[in-house]
């Protein structure tokens, strides 16, 4: 049995940003993040309980092999009356008898092979006057009195050891594997919250990465807009254009400030999601601005399907559950097989009694003597007719066993298809990332040579505007592609259940 206690650290050796949480900014790394959240988010600290839990109700199980020890004393007194002569006279009291008895023993207990035993051991003393009357031939009763005083006692051990039913396996040890596999559950799950805090942790990070640069882009596109409608109305003062033109450009400045307000709320909505992951106490932290360390620079990987299959169906948590699942229904199985034999049991007892002495010492010493010893062997078999309800739990079990067992293949299933689809939308996300920087960078080749022709005369601020917007737009697309493909390479790790190596995180149960 071991007892739990969990060690989650950054292998890295991450160090947090020195600032304090009442500093205005704060500049983390992913890891840094991470690292808080490992040992902030309520939702894994609340996970935490679940394998002490299941630790305490194992040891709970246990609980029937606790031998339980009786221990008792009583004093008891009886009058009993002479009765009547044939004549219908009264005859004295027959007797008044005082009785002093003690008890220890051992309750029924049980092994972890099946048997049960018991020691009881009782000894008691009577004592009194007791009084015996008689009739002599004149027809007078006569009346005796003698003192009364006997001490007599029995120390017993008992066994029963089952042959059949109950032999392999009982109730106290299905619900001690159970428990086991509970216990085993509970550690399995807690490693899947881990996975999903810290896969949740990346792709917040990421989220606000790209929050961050979408406002950048908008700020430029506030800027740009700017320096084009003043250039503008310095032209329109000159009479080189007209004034639509003008106010064409002012229509897209104040659209791209529309558009910049709206990722300054998109910016909070990621700081505040990245929070939340990463801290149990929102309040000290709202009011800092979180400052993402790391770029968005995502480098080609390559992908094997069959190595990431083999990474799934081995480390998921979700699956290696299941598959508990399916060992624990093959116990319960066994079990329920088990209940459908007939109780064939061995029995015995052997013991030593003490009697026919007065006092309690010398029945101490004739239990200890073993003068008067006692046993008896024998067998006890005992059925139901129809033994119905083990037969139904019995064809109940292999039903839901095979129920189970359909469920684990389903769930292998699910994750082949999940990480089949995440390696292919990697894949595509990576092309797409090449296909949006190859556009970004054509449009800004296209703008710089617009711009310079309007400078000239030879273009129109309308044209300059469309490809600001296309600028924009490609550059935005820029940032949305790496960002998704960044999610969907922590995405395919969470598939494959290897996020806590790549992240270098080392989750320890300590024994």
């Amino acid at each position: 049995m071991k007892t739990l206690s969990l060690i989650l650290v950054m292998v890295s050796g991450v160090t947090l940003a020195s600032a304090q949480e009442s500093a205005k900014t704060l500049a983390l790394s992913l890891q840094d993040c991470i690292q808080r959240a490992l040992e902030h988010n309520l939702d894994l600290q609340v996970e935490r309980y679940s394998p002490q839990i299941a630790n305490f109700n194992l040891q709970g199980a246990y609980a029937d092999y606790d031998p339980t020890i009786n221990l008792g004393g009583s004093h008891g007194y009886s009058l009993s009356g002479g009765g009547y002569d044939e004549s219908g006279r009264p005859l004295p009291s027959g007797s008044s008898i005082d009785t002093d008895s003690f008890y220890a023993g051992l309750g029924n207990t049980l092994t972890p092979w099946g048997m049960t035993y018991g020691l009881q051991g009782r000894i008691s003393e009577s004592y009194g006057p007791i009084s015996r009357s008689t009739i002599d031939t004149n027809g007078m009763i006569q009346t005796f009195t003698d003192q009364y005083d006997n001490t007599q006692g029995s120390l017993v051990a008992t066994v029963r050891q089952p042959l059949l039913k109950n032999f392999l396996i009982d109730a106290t040890r299905l619900n001690i594997r159970v428990r086991r596999l509970a216990l085993q559950q509970s550690e399995l799950k807690l490693r899947g919250t881990v996975i999903s805090v810290a896969t949740s942790v990346e792709l917040a990070y990421y989220d606000l990465i790209y929050a961050r640069e979408s406002l950048k882009v908008q700020e430029k596109a506030v800027e740009l807009a700017g320096q084009l409608v003043r250039e503008n109305k310095k032209r329109v003062e000159v009479g080189t254009m007209a004034p639509l033109d003008e106010k064409q450009a002012e229509a897209q400045e104040a659209g791209n400030r529309a558009d910049l307000l709206q990722s300054q709320r998109v910016l909070a909505a990621a700081e505040n999601a990245l929070k939340r992951l990463m801290t149990d106490r929102f309040s000290e932290l709202q009011p800092v601005e979180l400052i993402p360390s790391d770029k968005l620079s995502p480098p080609a990987q390559t992908f094997d399907l069959q190595l990431s299959w083999t990474r799934g169906l081995s480390q998921r948590p979700d699956l290696l559950q299941a598959k508990l699942d399916v060992e624990r229904a093959g116990v319960e199985l066994k079990y329920y097989h088990n209940q459908l034999y007939p109780e064939l049991d061995l029995v015995g007892t052997y013991g030593h009694n003490a009697s026919g002495v007065r006092e309690f010492y010398q029945g101490f010493g004739q239990l200890v003597g073993g003068q008067q010893p006692t046993y008896t062997v024998g067998a006890q078999l005992s059925f139901p007719l129809s033994n119905t309800g083990a037969r139904s739990r019995y064809r109940a079990g292999k039903v839901a066993k095979e129920q189970v067992v359909l469920a684990v293949k389903k769930i292998e299933q699910d994750i082949m298809v999940q990480i089949d689809d995440a390696i292919k939308l990697a894949k595509a996300s990576y092309e797409r990332m090449q296909a949006t920087r190859q556009s970004r960078e054509f449009a800004q080749a296209a703008l710089d040579a617009e711009q310079k022709k309007l400078e000239n005369g030879k273009s129109t601020s309308f044209e300059v505007l469309r490809l600001q917007r296309d600028l924009t737009t490609a550059s935005s697309e820029e940032i949305r592609a790496q960002t998704e493909y960044k999610r969907n390479l922590a995405q395919l790790s969470s598939f494959e259940a290897s996020t806590l190596d790549r992240l270098g995180i080392n989750l320890e149960v300590m024994k």
